[in-house]
This record gives structure tokens, C-alpha cells and sequence, in this order.
């Protein structure tokens, strides 16, 4: 990919930054709406098999991902399903949600931890920068996730964005 992610943690959060080819009206857009999000949301070999969302605030997005390559041999067949609460929305601007891990009903699982997400999106001379801040409730937290494979997964889903972001220009 031509834009590195940049990625490192401050105490409770998890930061990353990458500028994608892209006007931010797109770059927005492709974050909240479905018809962009099916497309690329999820770490490659992984599909949005259900996308509801209710893009204001205190709406709600229910979303599942679905491995389909069987190359990831036990993830394959694999969903994970999540949930996002929209706290504040400025158009074109930021983004504020609290992110869970949740079942097919929306229920929140447990053991898992949220995270209160801040997207911030930035006019870079016809590009976007997307900063995206992550902070849990603890460090053990982040470690907890960055363990799990999140920062890999996020590299992979945002290069899936790039890649669309540029079929969609």
C-alpha cells in the first residue's frame, strides 16, 4: 500500500493514523454507510455478512464478520460480531462511539473489552488523514487486544479501504 498506518499506544489508548487517496466526503461515507462498509470492513479472507446501521447519535450499527478463506484454517467459518453506540457525530469531521464485542442479539459479551472509540477525519490536499483513538479501560486492556490480533486486523481492513476507496472514486 502506498499509505503506512502509524500505530502506537498512549497509556489506555490505541492510536492509528493513515492518510488514504481519497476526499473526506468519500472517506466519511465509506464509514457510515452500508453500501461502502460491506465492501471492505473486516481483515482480509473476512466478509460483513450482516451490516444494520442507524448512523446518529445514540443510533446503533450491528454489524457480523464472517471468515470465508479457508487458508485461516480455524478462523475459517469463524463470525465475530460487534456493536457500536454512536455518542457525537460531526458531519464530515468525527466520528465518537463506544465499540463492543456482542452475539447475533446485540448483547454485549462478556469478558471482552469495549473501547471508546474518536475518529477524526482530515483534508490533506485532496486526501484524508483518519485518526482513530481506541482508549480502554486499562492498559491491561489494550495488551489484551493488540494480543488478539487487533492491529494486524485494522492494518488489513484499511487496506481493504484503500482499495475501495479508489473503485469508488
Amino acid at each position: 500500500m502506498t499509505n503506512e498506518m502509524l500505530t502506537k499506544v498512549e497509556g489506555q489508548e490505541f492510536v492509528m493514523e493513515r492518510v488514504f487517496n481519497a476526499p473526506k466526503g468519500l472517506v466519511f461515507s465509506a464509514f457510515t454507510e452500508s453500501e461502502h462498509l460491506k465492501h471492505w470492513w473486516g481483515p482480509r479472507g473476512w466478509t460483513l455478512t450482516v451490516c444494520n446501521i442507524d448512523f446518529r447519535p445514540g443510533g446503533v450499527w450491528h454489524y457480523c464478520m464472517k471468515c470465508i478463506d479457508e487458508a485461516q484454517g480455524d478462523f475459517f467459518g469463524f463470525e465475530s460480531w460487534g456493536k457500536a453506540v454512536y455518542e457525537e457525530i460531526v458531519d464530515q469531521e468525527k466520528i465518537v462511539y463506544v465499540d463492543y464485542f456482542s452475539d447475533a442479539e446485540g448483547n454485549e459479551a462478556e469478558g471482552m473489552p469495549p473501547s471508546h472509540v474518536t475518529l477524526v477525519f482530515e483534508e490533506l490536499e485532496g486526501k484524508t488523514k483518519v485518526i482513530s483513538r481506541s482508549r480502554f479501560d486499562s492498559e491491561e486492556a489494550v495488551k489484551t487486544v493488540i494480543e488478539m490480533g487487533m492491529e494486524q486486523g485494522i492494518r488489513e481492513t484499511w487496506d481493504r479501504l484503500e482499495e475501495h476507496l479508489q473503485a469508488s472514486k
